[in-house]
């Protein structure tokens, strides 16, 4: 008999609350946000299918980076206008909250919008063939800017002036930068080397000051990662960029061939015939590079030889191409002195023995 009774006396709660205006217009606003949300959502994935057959990167950036914001934006306007309904009905005074509590939002997703389409834009810069350091360098530098300006904003909605914390921040800075000098030197050495660009990722570089050589794999705001020929990682701060001198062979125009080739002295007469051949077939060759310095010329009585050398440049820089070529071109300089019946002199001591009375 109880539970009839309790039954008889919760139904026309139920029916009660559910005829309540109050809950019937949050409902309404929440249904409306659901069903916004989800025509938003398709809405963005059939024009992504628009868009990717189009050249422009910046509507791939955005619609790439719109949906989530979009859809957090949709339900926070949602709850904050049912939140209002709430606070209104019950004639609460926090209305006011309730709205700074939408902008602080509106701001945070804003700036996590802007900060997306950066990333996104970066990436498609970078998948182009772009320069990666730079992209990245100019990508970073507007995402600390957005980043910051989105923390002041939501400072001064907080009502906290900004002026006192740029003036507590010019003090602080000082405090922070006796505190964190080397932190502060390697990331004003990376801004140093994202605006100098004395290399950048995929660079073979090397110090003759330290032992450094290897590929640039990646230029952070405090260390710079390379990748060494025997593949170890290398990690070095950027300050030290400022302190060392620095090569940069990927940069290299062409590659040297510089080598010094010795005959017999038996066979001076023929050195003018041979170092005449080796020219006439460098000027030929189809990997060296003739309008760039090219010499070859008797150069020297040496102790067991006598000494031409041969100064010229290939036309490729590639590495490995490099040695096939100077392998090509010492063969060729190894026929000539054989057809001109030479042979390449190596140490050797001559021995004059007095005859005897």
């Amino acid at each position: 008999m109880s539970e009839m009774n309790y039954g008889s006396e919760t139904l026309p709660l139920i029916l009660d609350w559910f005829t309540n205006p109050l809950v019937v217009k949050v409902f309404v606003v929440i249904l409306c946000t659901a069903i916004v949300s989800f025509v938003s959502r398709r809405m963005i994935n059939k024009m992504k299918g628009l868009v990717e057959n189009t050249d422009s990167l910046w509507d791939d950036a955005l619609l790439g980076s719109v949906r989530q914001p979009l859809n957090l934006l949709i339900w926070i306007l949602g709850v904050s206008l049912a939140a209002e309904l709430i606070a209104d009905n019950h004639n609460d005074l926090q209305i006011p909250m309730i709205a700074s509590i939408r902008y602080l939002g509106f701001i945070a997703l804003l700036a996590f919008f802007a900060v997306r389409v950066v990333t996104e834009i970066e990436k498609t810069y970078i998948a182009k063939g772009s320069d990666e350091t730079t992209v990245t360098a100019v990508a970073k530098l507007v995402r600390i800017s957005l980043v910051i300006t989105a923390g002041l904003m939501t400072l001064q909605t907080l009502g906290v002036s900004i002026s006192g914390v740029l003036a507590f921040g010019g003090v602080g800075g000082i405090a922070v930068g006796f505190a964190a000098q080397d932190l502060l030197s390697n990331f004003f050495g990376g801004l140093v080397i994202y605006l100098d660009r004395p290399f950048k990722v995929g660079d073979w570089i090397r110090s003759p000051d330290r032992e450094i050589e290897g590929t640039v794999i990646k230029i952070g705001w405090r260390l710079t990662e390379i990748r060494t020929f025997d593949q170890r990682p290398l990690y070095i701060p950027n300050s030290m960029f400022s302190t060392i001198s620095l090569e940069n062979p990927s940069r290299m125009l062409n590659r040297r061939i510089y080598e010094t080739i010795g005959l017999r002295y038996a066979d001076i007469d023929k050195v003018g015939a041979i170092v005449a051949d080796v020219e006439a077939m460098l000027r030929t060759h189809p990997d060296i590079d003739i309008q760039r310095t090219l010499m070859v010329n008797f150069n020297a009585f040496s102790d067991s030889s006598l000494d031409f050398f041969v100064y010229t440049f290939t036309k490729t820089t590639n590495w490995i191409k490099f040695h096939s070529i100077k392998q090509d071109v010492l063969m060729q300089i190894a026929t000539i002195i054989s057809k001109h019946g030479a042979e390449m002199a190596f140490p050797t001591t001559t021995v004059h023995i007095e005859p005897e009375d």
